[in-house]
C-alpha cells in the first residue's frame, strides 16, 4: 500500500493526516476516517489506517492535538484531551477542519465517507454526527458519549450510526448509555449500540493493560467488534 502524510491547519495548529492507499488504486475510493484516543495520532490509529486499506479503502488518521505532538504518561494524554472536552464547540471546529481537508483529496469518494473513532475518538466521531455533517456512517468504539453543553446538537438524518461500548467501562456508565440511546432516538437517525459484558475501557487496543484505571483489552471484544465494524461500513458504503 502507499503511506502518505498531509499537513492541514486550524487556528493556530498545523495538524497531520496519515494516509494509507490501497496498492494500485485507481480513481475515487470510500474512504473510513480515523479518530484518535487521548495520546494523539499514534501507532494505534495508523495500523487501523493501514488495515483499512488492506480492505479496500482509503484509511485516513487524523489529527486533532497538532503535527507530532502524541502523550507519554496518563498525565500528558489528559492535558493534551482535556481542553477540547471542555470547549466542545472549538473540538467541532477542529473536527471540520479535518473532514475539509479530506475533502480536498482528490482520491476520496466525499459521498462515501465513514468516520470511526476510539476512545475519545469516539467522541470526536458522535461530535461529528452532532453537528450536521453528511456522512455515510458513524463509529463509536469504546467511546465517550456525551454530548456537548456548549451548542445545540443538528444531526445529518441519513448518517447512520453504531457505538460499541463495554458495559463494565468505568468511563461510560449505563445512566450514559441510556441518555445516549435517548439522543439518538430523539434525533431520528439510523443508530445502533452494541454492549460488550464484562468488558472494559480500550478493549480493542492490546497495549491497554491498566485495570486500575479501568483500560484493559479484551480481544474477545475485539474480534467482535472487526466483524461489527465490517459489516456496518459495508452497509453503509
Amino acid at each position: 500500500m502507499t503511506i502518505e502524510r498531509v499537513e492541514y491547519h486550524h487556528d493556530t495548529a498545523t495538524l497531520e493526516a496519515f494516509i494509507a492507499q490501497p496498492e494500485g488504486m485507481q480513481g475515487q475510493r470510500p474512504a473510513v476516517l480515523l479518530m484518535h484516543a487521548w495520546r494523539g495520532r499514534d501507532e494505534f490509529v495508523e495500523k487501523k489506517a493501514q488495515e483499512f486499506a488492506s480492505k479496500g479503502y482509503v484509511g485516513i488518521a487524523l489529527d486533532n492535538y497538532g503535527k507530532g505532538i502524541v502523550g507519554r504518561t496518563t498525565e500528558e494524554n489528559m492535558a493534551l484531551m482535556s481542553p477540547l472536552m471542555q470547549d466542545r464547540s472549538f473540538l467541532a471546529a477542529r473536527l471540520q477542519a479535518g473532514i475539509q481537508a479530506v475533502k480536498q483529496l482528490p482520491y476520496v469518494d466525499h459521498t462515501k465517507l465513514v468516520v470511526i473513532g476510539y476512545c475519545f475518538g469516539g467522541l470526536c466521531a458522535l461530535d461529528i454526527l452532532r453537528n450536521n455533517v453528511a456522512l455515510a456512517g458513524v463509529i463509536s468504539v469504546h467511546g465517550l458519549l456525551g454530548a456537548p453543553e456548549q451548542y445545540a446538537p443538528q444531526y445529518h438524518p441519513d448518517t447512520k450510526v453504531l457505538a460499541l461500548t463495554g458495559y463494565n467501562d468505568p468511563m461510560v456508565l449505563p445512566e450514559q448509555t441510556a441518555a445516549f440511546s435517548q439522543e439518538m432516538n430523539h434525533a431520528g437517525v439510523d443508530w445502533q449500540l452494541v454492549t460488550f459484558g464484562k468488558t472494559l475501557h480500550a478493549f480493542t487496543n492490546p497495549i491497554a493493560n491498566d485495570h486500575t484505571l479501568g483500560t484493559v483489552y479484551n480481544p474477545i471484544a475485539a474480534k467482535r467488534t472487526d466483524k461489527i465494524v465490517d459489516q456496518f461500513i459495508a452497509e453503509c458504503i
